[in-house]
């Protein structure tokens, strides 16, 4: 992983910290621990939070139907892969 990756995923750990309101530290969310339910216990509402926070920052749309989600959101490191993919900022 290179080190810019390495940057993108610290900043998008501390999004979803601080966009939760959570109780943990962002270096503590495992890369590659479930975000939604087991894992993270992240719920649906909180993945729209995390969506609107994601798309506000980066500069592009992550849609609610999109069937991507799933793969998007398991992870701290599929959502860091798609945020590299897809931002524009």
């Amino acid at each position: 992983m290179t080190e810019a990756h390495c940057e993108l995923q610290s900043e998008v750990a501390r999004l979803i910290v601080d966009a939760l309101n959570l109780d943990i530290k962002p270096e503590a969310i495992q890369p590659e621990a479930r975000l939604y339910g087991e894992g993270l216990g992240l719920d649906s509402i909180d993945i729209l939070e995390v969506a609107l926070v994601v798309s506000k920052r980066f500069g592009f749309q992550l849609r609610t139907d999109s069937a991507d989600n799933a793969r998007i959101f398991g992870s701290l490191a599929s959502l860091t892969e798609h945020i590299a993919a897809a931002r524009t900022q």
